[in-house]
């Protein structure tokens, strides 16, 4: 067998693997199938495997001389959202959420392209163990949508149970052309906070409603006052975005229900805007329930949060000095800050190691006028988290699994 015949085997076995991954999601803390997959195939490829290490991740160790210790990691869970992307590999998996309702389950977010991508630089990796030495430590992490499980990995003894990372490394796949690769230093992904506000009134029948102290007008009035915290509080160069993006109350059009329930998700980059966001609302809340005469105070509880991501730029250098001998400059691009979120950065963090964390293009680039930033595609796209996102496999796997390789090795030693 040629080394060309070698290199299609491999990718030919990585799309298989891909399409499995796909039809099979996982959620949260659920990612019992595709870990067992994980562990077997990084047990045969020589790697020392720990499965199990926060309910459901696996870490795997190979040790290959003195060096540094490079982490590479991968998230494994899936989403509550039901495909719509018509492939013949699409999945129909339903599981029960932790609430103990029946959802639909979906890869919308790429954690099956970044697991099959790390197992295929696994086994490059191990393959040309002449070429480098140190200790590569994978991390294939589970609920990196539920912005817990990165945390549950540090809480289970991570950084005890196995070395140290001289640097953290890892990707997100993106709507951006298969074949280009994006990152930005520093600040690089927003922090996430998501509250359930609880507004307790009075209930009553829909034709008394002297008798009430309607949850409903008081949710409307909340909603509104809320919008003017990002456009009347905060100073036009400060960044955020707050999005009620959920209100329940009542199940009946002649009934004025007791309480209503919003649903909030606030982005921000610094710990003061953060403050003052989660200040005012619970400023506005108490506020509207207070001149609507409500006996109760609203009860205002975090859901979720995923704090700031920060690449660090001597790192992230670091890394695109290897990209761009490998790829070309053309293929980098530099997308500024972006308002999603990410908990890679609490592995790093919590090592005191640096965080490089770049976005791997997948989508297909004939979809593209410009190809960069300013593209009108990235309007249209379907975007992670849609029940139509789904990457090309190629040359998604491929680069992905190289651009992991090629980090890999250049925080490693070379061999001598």
């Amino acid at each position: 067998m040629s080394a060309n015949d070698t290199v299609t085997s491999s990718a030919a076995s990585l799309e298989e693997l891909y399409r499995d991954l796909h039809r099979h999601p996982e959620l949260g803390f659920q990612e019992h199938r595709t870990a067992s997959i994980v562990a077997e195939r990084l047990t045969a490829l020589g790697y020392e495997v720990t499965s199990g290490v926060a309910q459901t991740g696996v870490v795997a160790i190979l040790a290959n001389g003195p060096g540094p210790t490079a982490l590479v990691r991968a998230d494994m869970d899936a989403l509550p959202v039901r495909e719509e992307t018509g492939l013949d590999y699409a999945s129909t998996a339903t599981a029960t959420d932790a609430s103990g309702t029946t959802v639909p389950v979906s890869h919308a977010c790429g954690h099956d392209l970044h697991t099959t991508c790390l197992l295929g630089a696994a086994a490059q990796l191990a393959a040309d163990r002449s070429s480098w030495t140190g200790t590569l430590m994978l991390v294939f992490q589970p609920a990196e949508e539920l912005g817990s499980g990165a945390q549950a990995l540090v809480d289970d003894g991570l950084f005890e149970r196995f070395p140290k990372p001289d640097v953290v490394l890892g990707q997100h796949v993106a709507p951006l052309p298969a074949g280009k690769i994006a990152a930005h230093a520093g600040a690089a992904y927003a922090g996430s906070d998501s509250l359930r506000v609880r507004l307790i009134g009075q209930g009553a029948h829909g034709s008394m409603p002297q008798n009430s102290i309607d949850p409903v007008v008081m949710a409307a009035e909340t909603v509104l006052r809320l919008q003017t915290i990002v456009s009347r509080e905060l100073a036009s160069t400060d960044v955020a975005v707050l999005t009620v993006g959920a209100l329940h109350a009542g199940n009946a059009a002649n009934v004025i229900p007791g309480e209503a329930t919003l649903l909030l998700n606030i982005r921000s980059y610094t710990p003061a805007v953060r403050q003052h966001i989660l200040e005012s609302v619970q400023r506005i809340a108490h506020g509207v329930a207070a001149t609507s005469g409500a006996a109760h105070v609203p009860l205002i509880e975090e859901i979720e949060r995923f704090p700031v991501v920060v690449n660090d730029p001597e790192a992230l250098a670091t890394t695109f000095d290897a990209f761009r001998d490998w790829l070309g400059a053309d293929q980098l691009l530099e997308p500024g800050a972006g308002a999603g979120s990410e908990d890679v950065g609490i592995l790093a963090t919590s090592a005191g190691a640096p965080l490089s964390f770049w976005l791997l293009g997948g989508s297909d680039p004939s979809l593209f006028t410009i190809g960069d930033m300013t593209d009108p595609a990235l309007l249209t796209i379907p975007s992670n988290h849609s029940p139509h996102y789904a990457p090309v496999i190629e040359p998604t796997l491929s680069i992905g699994a190289t651009a992991l390789v090629t980090a890999a090795r250049t925080w490693l030693a070379p061999a001598r």
